[in-house]
């Protein structure tokens, strides 16, 4: 099963939460990782995504976004559940 990656910066981010919250709803397993605390995760997220707010959630390295997306969770949920 594919594993996703939300990157945060941490519990008073509420997007991270309700992300997280959605993701696991949705019955998709995923990494949190905190970028306050990863200083190679923020260069990540910030210098090759392009990305400058959290949540990011990185599905494939073609297949990523920033902030709270639930069409994006469910279309990854579907494409999960249903792979072509």
């Amino acid at each position: 099963m594919t594993t996703i990656t939300v990157y945060t910066t941490g519990p008073g981010c509420m997007q991270c939460r309700l992300t997280k919250t959605a993701l696991a709803s949705a019955g998709l397993r995923f990494e949190e990782i905190d970028v306050r605390h990863s200083p190679a995760a923020q260069r990540y997220v910030r210098h090759q995504l392009g990305y400058t707010e959290a949540p990011v959630v990185v599905v494939a390295a073609d297949d990523h976004w920033s902030g709270f997306r639930p069409d994006e969770i469910r279309r990854v949920a579907s494409a999960l559940r249903h792979p072509a």
